[in-house]
């Protein structure tokens, strides 16, 4: 027992002393090759310095087993020496293996961080962006009717200022509720009533139970917008515009149904596209899905796919 005590505080004392000297010699930067002959030789030269300690107890406290009184003191140090590299190198092994999985969770974890700042970072222009886009869109929208028509001007500047409350506090969150955004879509689509009166035509076909599901703040608002931009405001003719929303097995569709021909630059250069687009895919990744499309000869649809949790 007294020897096993002495080898245990042999281990650990050198063990010790041996990783202050790879911490200071920068060990563990080294290529792996020339790092596992550095363990190597620190292996060895550590275990004849603690054979040679191990030999010396031995033999001045008389602690050698009985198999060992017959070797002389230099075949005991040379057999304690053997054991001691032997062991030591395989503590060096388990040290790098130890730092090397350490080091990979760390990096691992840094890359995750910097890869939801730059995520977060790629929201907040998408974000920073979608409302001058709006806003100019709105505006233009007013300036057409401030010769034709003043008292709907007026109307729409006060629709336009109710929108531009909501969506300033929609801006600093995450995501919002169905009910929040559709308060925003119908404030906007009030406003583009007073420019196209009886040539547009709007539609819901919303579930109650669906309206406080969350999803990103603009998100329908975009789509709509996108559809009287591209569909409604292209042709001099009636046109409908339908949102519907529902559940589809895990997941909830946002639909929105504008009358219109859908167009090549449209699809690939909008900014209303584009942007719904990149922000599905950095929030939700491929749990999340896009699409866009002519549904029939009038009527064009894009569809919203968001995880229902």
């Amino acid at each position: 027992m007294i020897r096993l005590l002495a080898t245990i505080s042999m281990g650990i004392f050198f063990t010790h002393l041996m990783r202050m000297g790879i911490k200071r010699l920068k060990l563990l930067q080294q290529h792996i090759n020339r790092l596992l002959l550095s363990f190597l030789l620190l292996s060895v030269g550590f275990a004849l310095t603690v054979g040679l300690v191990e030999t010396l107890f031995v033999e001045i406290f008389d602690l050698g087993f009985k198999q060992e009184r017959d070797f002389s003191f230099f075949q005991d140090y040379i057999s304690n020496a053997f054991t001691w590299t032997i062991f030591l190198f395989i503590w060096n092994c388990i040290y790098f293996i130890y730092h090397f999985i350490d080091e990979s969770t760390r990096n691992q974890l840094d890359k995750l961080k910097l890869e939801a700042l730059v995520k977060s970072l790629e929201l907040k222009t998408i974000k920073s962006h979608i409302n001058p886009h709006f806003i100019f869109n709105a505006l233009n929208s007013i300036r057409a009717l401030i010769d034709e028509n003043p008292m709907h001007a007026r109307q729409a500047v006060t629709a336009l200022s109710n929108i531009l409350r909501s969506s300033m506090v929609s801006e600093s969150q995450e995501t919002i509720s169905l009910a929040k955004e559709l308060s925003i879509v119908k404030d906007y689509l009030a406003l583009e009533l007073i420019r196209f009166e009886d040539r547009l035509t709007i539609q819901y076909d919303v579930p109650s139970d669906l309206l406080e599901f969350q999803l990103p703040p603009m998100m329908l608002q975009t789509l709509v917008e996108n559809a009287i931009k591209h569909g409604i405001g292209k042709s001099l003719k009636p046109g409908l515009i339908l949102i519907k929303v529902f559940q589809a097995e895990k997941n909830v569709k946002l639909q929105v149904l504008n009358t219109g021909c859908l167009q090549m630059d449209a699809n690939h250069e909008g900014f209303g596209i584009q942007s719904t687009a990149n922000r599905l895919n950095l929030i939700f990744g491929d749990q999340a899905s896009f699409d866009i499309k002519q549904k029939d000869e009038m009527y064009v649809q894009a569809t919203v796919n968001i995880p229902l949790n």
